[in-house]
C-alpha cells in the first residue's frame, strides 16, 4: 500500500501568501494579518503560522520587525537578493546532478554574447571606468582578487545592457562558473589571456561596436568550450581511464598536465 506523501500545511499557508504577493494582491510594504489574524483566518496553530512567515522570510518575500509598530510587511525584492535565491535554486540543482556544468555554459552562450551587443549599445562611461577597474597585473595581484575582479567584470557587463533580467539571471551563473578551479590549475597565464580577451570586449564596448563587442564575447565563451569538452576526455584517453573529476569536482592537477602537454591551449569562463 502506497502512503501519499502530504504537504505540510505551513507550506500550503506559505503558498497561499506567496501567491498573493506574486499576483500583486499584495504590494511591497504591505503589512500583512498579525499571526493571530492569520490562525483565526486559516485555522491553523500559531506555530504554523511562524513557520510559513519564516519561509517567506527565507525567500526574501516578507521582513519582520519587532517593536509596536511591528509586523510582517511584503518586501521591496532587489535583483541581488532575486539572482541569490535563483544561485541557491541552481545550487541544489548542481548538488543533486539534475543540471551540470555543461548546461550552465550554454545558458551563458545563449545569453552573454547578445548582453556584450547590448552593452554596446547602452554602456555609458561609468561602466566603462568600472570595467576598466577590474583588469589586474595578474602576475602580481593577489589570486583571489584577480578571480574577484574577473566575475565582477562580467557583472558589470550585464549591468551596461540596461536589462535588469539579465543581471538577475547571469549573476548566478558567474557565481556557480568552474572558472576559479580551471584558472589554479593552468596558472597566472590562462588569466593573463582572460584579461586580454576582456580589454577586447571593453575596447569594442566603448567603439560602440555591437558587433565586435558580441564576437569577442563569444571567442571568450569558446575557451569554456574548449576546456569543458576536451578537458575530461583527452584525461581520460591518455591517463588510461583516469578521470579529471572525482567526487570533489574538478582536479586541478589534471588539467594542468593537458595544458602542459599542449593538448589544450587554453580555457576558461573568467
Amino acid at each position: 500500500m502506497s502512503v501519499e506523501a502530504r504537504t505540510p500545511a505551513y507550506q500550503l499557508l506559505a503558498d497561499e501568501i506567496r501567491a498573493q504577493i506574486t499576483s500583486g494582491r499584495l504590494r511591497p510594504g504591505d503589512r500583512l494579518p498579525t499571526e493571530p489574524q492569520l490562525c483565526a483566518d486559516t485555522g491553523v496553530s500559531r506555530s504554523t503560522v511562524r513557520e510559513a512567515l519564516r519561509l517567506l522570510a527565507s525567500q526574501n518575500l516578507i521582513v519582520t520587525t519587532r517593536g509596536v509598530s511591528g509586523g510582517s510587511f511584503v518586501a521591496h525584492p532587489t535583483a541581488t537578493q532575486l539572482a541569490e535565491a535563483l544561485a541557491t535554486g541552481v545550487h541544489l540543482l548542481l548538488a543533486n546532478s539534475v543540471v551540470d556544468f555543461a548546461d550552465l555554459r550554454e545558458v551563458r552562450e545563449l545569453l552573454e554574447t547578445p548582453t556584450a551587443r547590448l552593452a554596446a549599445e547602452r554602456r555609458t562611461d561609468e561602466h566603462l571606468v568600472r570595467m576598466r577597474a577590474t583588469l589586474r597585473d595578474v602576475y602580481t595581484a593577489d589570486i583571489d582578487d584577480v578571480f574577484r575582479a574577473h566575475s565582477e567584470f562580467h557583472m558589470i557587463v550585464t549591468e551596461a545592457s540596461g536589462n535588469s533580467v539579465l543581471a538577475v539571471v547571469m549573476r548566478p551563473l558567474y557565481q556557480l562558473s568552474n572558472s576559479r578551479m580551471l584558472g589554479e590549475a593552468a596558472g597566472r597565464e590562462l588569466w593573463a589571456r582572460f584579461n586580454a580577451e576582456h580589454e577586447t570586449i571593453i575596447e569594442a564596448i566603448e567603439r560602440r561596436d555591437a558587433d565586435a563587442a558580441e564576437a569577442a564575447a563569444g571567442a571568450h565563451l569558446s575557451q569554456i568550450a574548449v576546456a569543458t569538452h576536451l578537458m575530461a576526455p583527452k584525461f581520460r584517453e591518455q591517463h588510461q581511464g583516469e578521470r579529471a573529476l572525482d567526487e570533489g569536482g574538478f582536479r586541478p592537477e589534471a588539467f594542468a598536465a593537458l595544458v602542459a602537454e599542449g593538448e589544450i591551449s587554453g580555457a576558461g569562463g573568467a
